[in-house]
């Protein structure tokens, strides 16, 4: 069950860095929505290795086929079958770590766990593990569309650089026109510039991906454990490098008085129930209220840096780790992709449980 994700929308995914290949299955899926393929190839596109010099320069295509659920372009209620042969793996780049713990990565925990580890590029711990998530996310924005409603992420902070700009005031159109996936160019530069120092530093640095959902209805999430913003919170933090969430005013509301806070309830021209300001983040109670949903993740520097760092054995016995290998020297730029498909995910599943709470 750790591996599947949703209730209605089911998605399960498989693979390792150095396998064969990564995937995804889909259950739950609805007949009859149009796919395009070349769609799912553009969301990972997006995400996949040595997109630019700011990224890990690992060449893959991240070419997905469709196996299952999808006939003369719709789905047709079956079990969607997606998988992405891996390509440009370099299994002895990580032969030198076979026994040693490199610090904060998920080695020494899986080895606790499992009594066995896949110590090339970590295995299913590793960060290509969500090109699947991202080419099922892919499908659940193409069923998401068709109801008019849309998940968009950007690169809002790298290090102490953060863009602090409402997104009413950002053009999120412009949001791929730079290597960095900031939709403010001022910004863009600065972070270009920074991330290009920290890796010729030989170093790496985090960040924060903001998100927007827009056009979701009211009446998403389920009360108590089951909370909307708890399954978002859930999904972004299963996101390898991921250190915190937030939604709405976040962390930020708690310097607001309870009479600045809160939203209040007005009828707009068309008759539709709105509120006059939005820091709830477009959830109350733990379902959504119609409002545009908006929140922030962020992502720790990435553990791999490319320098000598003082560490263990498998034995306990000290040993010194040294980075090789490709590796990002800034994880958010690709992943604002990822975030975008696990919003899309939770959001389509919680949509099937709003249906089928009223037939």
């Amino acid at each position: 069950m750790s591996n599947t994700l949703g209730t209605i929308f089911r998605v399960t995914t498989f693979g390792e860095s150095h396998g064969k290949a990564l995937g995804a299955t889909i259950d739950g899926c609805p007949p009859g929505i149009a796919i395009d393929e070349q769609i799912i190839q553009q969301e990972l596109d997006r995400r996949k290795p040595g997109q630019s010099k700011i990224t890990t320069q690992r060449k893959e295509a991240d070419q997905v086929e469709i196996l299952s659920g999808v006939f003369e372009g719709k789905t047709t209620g079956t079990p969607i079958g997606l998988i992405i042969h891996n390509q440009d793996q370099r299994s002895k780049d990580y032969s030198h770590i076979a026994d040693k713990y490199r610090p904060s990565h998920a080695d020494y925990t899986y080895q606790e766990k499992y009594g066995v580890r896949d110590y090339r590029g970590g295995g299913r711990s590793s960060a290509r593990e969500t090109a699947a998530r991202v080419a099922a996310g892919a499908i659940a924005k193409q069923m998401l569309q068709q109801t008019g409603i849309t998940a968009k992420a950007w690169v809002s902070a790298v290090g102490d650089l953060e863009l602090n700009k409402p997104y009413q005031e950002l053009d999120l159109s412009q949001t791929d026109s730079n290597i960095v996936r900031c939709p403010d160019s001022e910004m863009a530069e600065k972070m270009i510039d920074y991330i290009d120092e920290v890796r010729k530093d030989r170093d790496t640095v985090g960040g924060i991906v903001s998100g927007l959902i827009s056009g979701v209805p009211a009446g998403l999430g389920e009360p108590v454990f089951n909370k909307l913003h708890a399954a978002l919170g859930s999904a972004m933090l299963s996101i390898n490098a991921v250190k915190g969430f937030e939604y709405g005013s976040g962390f930020e509301g708690i310097k607001m008085r309870g009479s600045e806070h809160n939203d209040l309830f007005y009828k707009d021209t068309t008759g539709r129930i709105r509120t006059k300001t939005n820091y709830s983040g477009g959830i109350q109670g733990g379902i959504s209220n119609g409002e545009d949903i908006y929140f922030r993740v962020a992502f720790k520097p990435v553990a791999t840096i490319m320098q000598d760092q003082e560490s263990v054995d498998s034995k306990g016995d000290a040993a010194i780790v040294s980075g090789k290998g490709r590796h990002d020297p800034c994880v958010v730029p690709r992943a604002v992709p990822i975030v975008e498909a696990m919003a899309a995910l939770v959001i389509a599943d919680f949509y099937l449980l709003l249906k089928s709470n009223r037939l």
